[in-house]
């Protein structure tokens, strides 16, 4: 069960955000609970409890709730045990994803990229929507590299999203042409598939607020930098966060994990009503990929994901 720390939560607006314990995750987790209990979804323990604690220590609520998005079967176990709070739910962020150099697949050989980021995701906002009331927000981070014409994302070798179907891309198999660093097209792939289920999810479900947003090339989070080496890891601590924010005024895509943070926030908590909106980094409406703008593909992508997840072990 989750640890809780609430005296009367069914009177309490509660934000969920999973991936909460680092980077971009963790400011936007301390950030949301100054609007709000915060439900913070990750799957180490005592991760999630440092994070609880530094929420708790400003006077304000939070709820731990262990959860893998690799594991189909732990994703459901986390939606059943979010909904037994009883929460008034006022966002859900799906802000949780990985990018391996190096794919790994995990215990049903699923790409761990393609599984974190998009199958974990989706099923997680499809347990948790019918108990989302109306007018509630539900926002994905995700990224423009899917765009095979975004010119900083060619630059840096990505081809764009290689998307062929649900079960192929879980299977690791993409669309011919594309990148030549390994990973590059399962990432590129993962973020174009949740995007456009966010923009489907937006059509279908009219009561609720579905929305997308790219945080911007945050080069201090670390993302993709486990697999390099020790020099690598050195220079992305203590070097690069003194260059980003110079940078920033002369690189549009830079951003750092604060202002991506406040910017996520403000979307998140939003009360305009507005749905099926792609942010870009400085929360400003963007394109995405014209196939990920495509309502068929959209649809498709959502048809086969429901398809696929149906026959995921329980």
């Amino acid at each position: 069960m989750p640890n809780v720390s609430l005296k009367n939560p069914a009177d309490l607006k509660a934000y969920i955000i999973t991936g909460p314990t680092s980077g971009i995750g963790r400011l936007t987790a301390l950030e949301l609970a100054k609007h709000g209990t915060v439900v913070l979804v990750g799957r180490d323990r005592k991760k999630l409890d440092e994070v609880q604690a530094t929420i708790e220590q400003k006077g304000q609520r939070a709820i731990s709730v262990v959860c893998d998005l690799s594991d189909i079967a732990s994703v459901r176990r986390a939606a059943t045990e979010i909904i037994a709070l009883h929460l008034t739910i006022a966002g859900l962020l799906n802000n949780a994803g990985i990018m391996q150099m190096r794919p790994t697949r995990n215990a049903l050989e699923w790409d761990m990229s393609f599984v974190t980021n998009h199958l974990g995701p989706f099923a997680l906002t499809e347990a948790l929507v019918p108990h989302i009331p109306d007018g509630a927000n539900i926002v994905f981070v995700v990224s423009a590299v899917e765009d095979p014409e975004r010119k900083p994302a060619v630059a840096a070798g990505f081809r764009g999203g290689r998307y062929i179907s649900a079960e192929a891309s879980a299977r690791g198999v993409w669309k011919a042409g594309g990148a030549k660093r390994p990973g590059f097209d399962a990432y590129a792939t993962s973020k174009q598939a949740i995007l456009a289920a966010a923009m489907a999810f937006a059509r279908e479900t009219p009561r609720l607020r579905f929305n997308a947003v790219e945080p911007g090339l945050n080069p201090t989070t670390g993302l993709g930098v486990g697999d390099m080496g020790a020099f690598v890891r050195v220079l992305q601590r203590f070097v690069i966060p003194l260059l980003v924010p110079p940078l920033m005024l002369f690189i549009k895509v830079l951003s750092t994990p604060k202002r991506a943070a406040r910017v996520i926030t403000k979307i998140l908590i939003d009360t305009s009503g507005r749905t099926g909106v792609y942010y870009d980094e400085g929360g400003h409406p963007m394109l995405g990929s014209a196939l990920v703008r495509d309502p068929e593909f959209q649809d498709r992508v959502v048809a086969e994901t429901r398809a696929f997840l149906s026959s995921a072990p329980a």
